[in-house]
């Protein structure tokens, strides 16, 4: 009824049908009415550049990148009166990013040179952010930057987010600098891809400083903001400044309480589990991302029954089919000790993709399960999953705990020849684990020499704890040393090689590593453990008299 009023009501339109229904498609998709916008441009008698342009922005904001570029060709094909302008050539450059297709967009760049479109600033942009996102280096990129004549914040804060998307934090916080040395204007989208600059290379340093620029500008009301400076200083390991800043804040949305969250999962998952009780008593709806967080937790702790508390919420809440969140789940039950119940979700699961698989293997070889473990491994890749590194790590470990020398050593063999993967410092680790947990210490020790680069403490770490459990004082004694050159003040190494003295009878070498580490002053530093008791989790540390409680989810 709508489209046929725009189309053949011309009494009362005082504007042209085609602007009318051009208006109409906007508001379609941004209602997500994507079908209905799709017939009324097909219905339009007459289409313009801004129809089309509409269209094509329309598919990129709903996400339908594919849609999007295919329609820029059909405007190329049909309409061939039509000039694309520098609307068009954003939206569509906006479409070959998100499809990541390199090929896509370099094609783009040609046809705006060839349209003239090239000078326009926002076409430069978005070129920038398609090369940034879409290439591996930032050749092309900063090429484009350069030949912008006057750059507006939009080019500088580009220009940042392409080399922290690289993992070239330094060369974001360097662009950023630059930024401000030629007054370009700051705001706080620029301010959080620099804040996330400082925290892809951990300086908390930097980021301190841009801190301080956030309550100068005025900043601090501004929720994106204040997220991005609290997951800079949960992930530079300053979960106090963390704190403070998260107390601080007067408005908080769900992305804050996942920040501080996703922070305290490892270094304090208990206070995890009270920021997930708190996030509900506030009244915010959990989402997959907070579930996520919360299971780490929990599987850092190993309480299984708190994590089958937050299970139930998840099935509740809808998320069970989740694929981030069932993953999660395999590893938590697997660390909790209920394998079964990993193996319930992972088959369970209708879509699987390698953290799956691989969180599955990782259990099965955590529970001493290595032969589960290997033939999960070919059922994957009989699945048309290829395995990556990780992968090979998982299912290498679950050989060596589980003994399977002969089965570890081929599948590093596969690894190496029929998917091309060259070993790291990792691999060889576990390599030599392998083989010194199953009493082939000289064939451990043959590998790290014939290592085509200097074994790190990693793979020593691994000799000397083959060294311990089979009394080989000499070779320990070497592993050690390896150990402690790069890390000199690690107390398991000196504990390591103690041990290994004692059980040698070596009671001299014993006692003058015992004083050595005395007179370091310095010690294991004691874990933290949780227990169940009648419903109840309690946390404690070795030599406490009283732990404390954990309240109830």
């Amino acid at each position: 009824m709508l489209n046929s009023l725009i189309f053949f009501s011309p009494p009362f339109v005082p504007k042209p049908p085609s602007f009318l229904a051009t208006n109409v498609i906007k508001s379609y998709f941004e209602t997500g009415l994507v079908r209905e916008a799709r017939t009324l441009f097909d219905e339009m008698p007459e289409r313009d550049v801004v129809a089309w342009s509409a269209m094509i922005n329309g598919f990129t904001s709903c996400n339908l990148h594919v849609n999007a570029w295919t329609m820029f060709r059909e405007m190329l094909r049909d309409g061939e009166d039509l000039k694309p302008n520098e609307y068009t050539f954003s939206s569509v450059l906006k479409a070959c990013k998100s499809m990541g297709s390199l090929s896509c967009g370099a094609l783009v760049h040609g046809l705006a040179l060839k349209h003239g479109v090239l000078g326009s600033i926002y076409v430069r942009n978005a070129l920038m952010d398609m090369y940034g996102m879409c290439c591996d280096g930032m050749d092309r990129a900063c090429a484009v930057f350069k030949e912008i004549g006057v750059k507006n914040s939009v080019s500088w804060t580009t220009l940042i987010a392409a080399y922290t998307h690289l993992g070239d934090g330094h060369g974001g916080l360097r662009v950023f600098r630059e930024m401000l040395l030629d007054g370009a204007e700051l705001n706080p989208f620029n301010v959080s891809i620099a804040i996330r600059a400082c925290s892809s290379i951990g300086s908390q340093a930097y980021g301190k400083q841009i801190h301080a620029t956030v309550f100068k500008r005025g900043f601090e009301s501004s929720i994106p903001v204040m997220n991005s400076i609290l997951d800079m200083y949960c992930r530079c390991i300053g979960l106090s400044e963390a704190d403070r800043c998260f107390h601080g804040m007067t408005e908080k949305d769900i992305i804050t309480w996942n920040t501080m969250i996703a922070g305290y999962e490892k270094s304090d998952p208990y206070e995890a589990l009270n920021l997930y009780s708190s996030l509900e008593f506030e009244g915010l709806t959990p989402n997959c991302f907070t579930f996520t967080s919360v299971i780490a937790a929990v599987a850092n702790m190993a309480i299984l029954g708190i994590g089958e508390q937050i299970h139930g919420g998840i099935i509740r809440r809808g998320h069970g089919d989740d694929l981030g969140v069932a993953n999660a789940l395999i590893d938590m039950y697997a660390k909790c000790g209920s394998i079964m119940n990993s193996c319930k979700i992972f088959n369970e699961m209708h879509d699987k993709n390698v953290v799956s698989w691989t969180s599955m293997m990782v259990g099965y070889g955590s529970h001493g399960h290595g032969k589960e473990a290997v033939e999960l491994f070919d059922k994957m890749v009989e699945s048309g999953v290829r395995p990556d590194r990780i992968v090979f790590v998982a299912v290498l470990n679950a050989c060596s705990h589980a003994g399977l020398v002969d089965e570890g050593l081929r599948y590093f063999k596969m690894m190496v020849h029929s998917y091309n993967i060259t070993p790291d410092q990792e691999i060889y680790g576990c390599i030599v684990d392998l083989l010194g947990r199953a009493g082939r210490v000289k064939e451990a020790y043959q590998l790290i020499e014939a290592m085509p680069f200097m074994p790190d403490e990693s793979v020593w770490g691994a000799f000397l704890g083959a060294c311990k459990a089979h009394k080989l004082a000499e070779l320990g004694k070497l592993a050690a040393s390896r150990v402690l050159d790069s890390r000199p003040s690690v107390a398991g190494t000196y504990l390591a090689l103690s041990s290994i003295y004692a059980a040698d009878g070596k009671w001299g070498d014993f006692a003058r590593i015992r004083k050595l580490l005395k007179g370091m002053g310095n010690k294991k530093e004691a874990g933290r453990s949780w227990i169940e008791v009648r419903n109840q989790t309690y946390s404690f540390v070795a030599g406490d008299k009283l732990g404390f409680h954990i309240d109830g989810l």
